[in-house]
């Protein structure tokens, strides 16, 4: 049993074939899209029997592509402003249960072109910046749950605002990616 968490902050697949090669090569003319494997994760939208479940653990919820499944009434979603060019989608809205009012991020994620130098191991992997905002929209939360980790971008997130956060991935190679982020920081001592 899992328990109860603050916040549910998910990003599930959408069944739209985000990882297809064929559909990232189709996109972009001014370079070769990134490889990120095989995938079979994103043939289909997760069940809303599961995004139920989900939500039903968390007091406050966020969910990225919420607009793919049937989800009450959001007063005011969290925009994400991905700043594009091109054939990319202009941003990516996030429903939520908050209560807020209409809320955006403006931060460039353009292909090759991104804000930041931060390195990209998913072919659907949110900006930690955009990861971290959204988090702290959610106010005063110390639990999160992320039951669609990918490479553990909400982890990351969590770990530098302070918060803990169950992160739950199928993909092995995620997980590792995942982990390897996560992992302690080790000081490094003079051998003086």
């Amino acid at each position: 049993m899992l328990g109860r968490f603050d916040l549910l902050m998910a990003d599930p697949p959408y069944g739209i074939n985000a990882g297809d090669q064929r559909r990232q090569k189709s996109r972009t003319k001014l370079a070769l899209a990134t490889d990120y494997g095989p995938n079979e994760w994103d043939k289909e939208p997760v069940e809303s029997w599961v995004i139920d479940l989900a939500r039903s653990l968390c007091q406050k919820q966020i969910i990225f592509g919420g607009n793919y499944y049937q989800l009450p009434p959001c007063k005011g979603p969290l925009v994400w402003d991905k700043e594009n060019t091109g054939d990319f989608a202009d941003g990516e809205m996030a429903w939520n249960n908050l209560g807020c009012a209409l809320r955006i991020k403006r931060h460039m994620w353009n292909g090759m072109l991104r804000k930041g130098s931060e390195d990209r191991w998913h072919p659907t992997q949110k900006p930690l910046e955009v990861i971290q905002w959204a988090i702290m929209q959610a106010g005063d939360v110390e639990t999160i749950l992320d039951p669609w980790a990918g490479s553990g971008t909400t982890g990351h997130a969590a770990k530098n605002l302070g918060k803990r956060a169950v992160l739950i991935e199928r993909e092995e190679r995620y997980c590792e990616i995942a982990a390897a982020r996560l992992a302690q920081e080790v000081l490094q001592f003079s051998n003086q």
